[in-house]
């Protein structure tokens, strides 16, 4: 079968989306196409946003390649299905664009994870994916019948036929990608960096997958959930290949990036940085010595609350202190460039202790942020502890709260975000 996987051409304007509006690898498609040619099956890779495609010059290209399934993604790669825009227009408007000439359309994403009649409907596509999708998307492909297949969602006349719960990946084995040479040249954004304008290409890895944490806010329950590790031969191999291609910057889109001697070892010997997200509780500062030591120029830490009652409420399991966790920041200051300590606005954490803190850690060369409103995602322990199960107005409703609860928004939106009917109405989700 002949497989397209498209990235669509990412809009933010009035989203609520916080994350960044740069283009970066879907490594998503990249693992499914990667299966689906081991088993034989032909694939075309269509990121619109790196390669500057509007929605109609994207599903051309589709078009052409005459497939007989194309899968499109709800969010900007894997590096953000945690904080997804939850607007469906973007993609909608792609397969509004491609229409009936892509075969058999397949949703993969955090929205029909967690809803999956919503994301049929709005989408108006034949099939969502739920969970991680790289496995499902090959077992799809080689499927005699579609209903066969556990994790997806269809239409069964007036009703949403689901065939399982939102599925993991088994990922430690995963081959290691290969990207397109023009595509990392074209790549030129160092994510989350800030200590230096980029000397070359940039691109995005994994070397670990999902989190031993349940803290409140993080969107994960559907999918990237349970912690795995990668082979370290095989990421090793992929990292020396983006190397080879003129990658000098690579950004691990793990969501907690652990201590990992072995890697970190192995990175010393290699001419790249890197940036990272993890906790700094979790670091001893040896290892934070061998971080810098391995090329690490960036660290986004989520410390979210300056209280341990704080730290409490969003089940972070955290045992250091407030004062442990800003030395641990200081200590990392000392080898790696740029450290952010992540604040969210926490009910009960006292704005002058906050602003005292940020100032302590400024003057050691630590940035941290102005605490920012969070998003209770229908895939997150906030979410189920407001309203329950996901329904299927879950994120209507995660938005309407969100809108009514601050008055101001992150640094990073650069406009006053719509209500999502509004944000939907422009494509023909509603």
């Amino acid at each position: 079968m002949r497989v397209a996987l498209v990235n669509p051409p990412w809009d933010y304007r009035n989203s609520i989306y916080f994350g960044c509006p740069e283009p970066h690898l879907p490594l998503e498609l990249g693992y499914a196409a990667a299966l689906l040619r081991a088993a034989g099956h032909e694939t075309l890779i269509v990121d619109a946003h790196l390669e500057g495609l509007d929605a109609e010059a994207a599903a051309g290209r589709v078009a052409a390649f005459g497939p007989g399934m194309t899968v499109v993604t709800t969010a900007p790669s894997y590096l953000f299905w945690r904080c997804a825009p939850p607007e469906l227009r973007v993609p909608r408007l792609f397969l509004d664009a491609l229409g009936a000439r892509g075969g058999r359309t397949v949703a993969v994403g955090p929205h029909g994870s967690a809803t999956p009649g919503p994301t049929l409907a709005k989408l108006g596509c034949d099939l969502v994916v739920r969970g991680e999708c790289e496995e499902v998307v090959a077992r799809l492909a080689d499927a005699e019948s579609v209903k066969d297949v556990p994790g997806i969602a269809l239409r069964a006349g007036a009703e949403t036929l689901v065939t399982g719960p939102p599925q993991s990946a088994r990922f430690t084995d995963l081959p290691a990608l290969r990207w397109p040479d023009a595509w990392i040249a074209r790549h030129r954004h160092h994510h989350h960096r800030f200590e230096a304008a980029p000397d070359g290409p940039g691109a995005e890895v994994e070397a670990s997958r999902g989190c031993p944490y349940t803290c409140s806010f993080c969107a994960k329950i559907d999918f990237r959930d349970a912690y795995r590790r990668r082979d370290l031969g095989i990421l090793l191999d992929e990292i020396d290949g983006l190397i080879a291609q003129g990658a000098t910057y690579l950004y691990f889109i793990d969501e907690i990036f652990l201590p990992q001697k072995p890697l970190l070892e192995a990175l010393v010997a290699r001419d790249v940085r890197f940036g990272i997200q993890t906790r700094i509780d979790l670091w001893k500062p040896d290892m934070l010595d061998l971080l810098g030591a391995a090329g690490c120029v960036s660290i986004e830490a989520g410390i979210e609350s300056l209280t341990e009652e704080g730290r409490a409420r969003l089940d972070k399991k955290c045992r250091a202190t407030t004062d442990d966790l800003a030395e641990r920041l200081i200590h990392a200051r000392r080898s790696v460039p740029f450290v952010q300590a992540n604040l969210i606005a926490v009910a009960g954490d006292d704005a002058d202790l906050v602003a005292a803190w940020r100032d302590r850690l400024r003057g050691e060369g630590v940035w941290a942020n102005d605490p920012v409103p969070l998003y209770p995602y229908p895939s997150s322990p906030d979410y189920r502890r407001l309203w329950g199960e996901p329904d299927d107005a879950a994120w209507e409703r995660a938005h309407a709260h969100y809108l009514g609860q601050f008055e101001r928004f992150s640094d990073i939106q650069e406009e006053r975000p719509l209500p999502l009917p509004e944000l939907e109405a422009a494509c023909t989700c509603r």
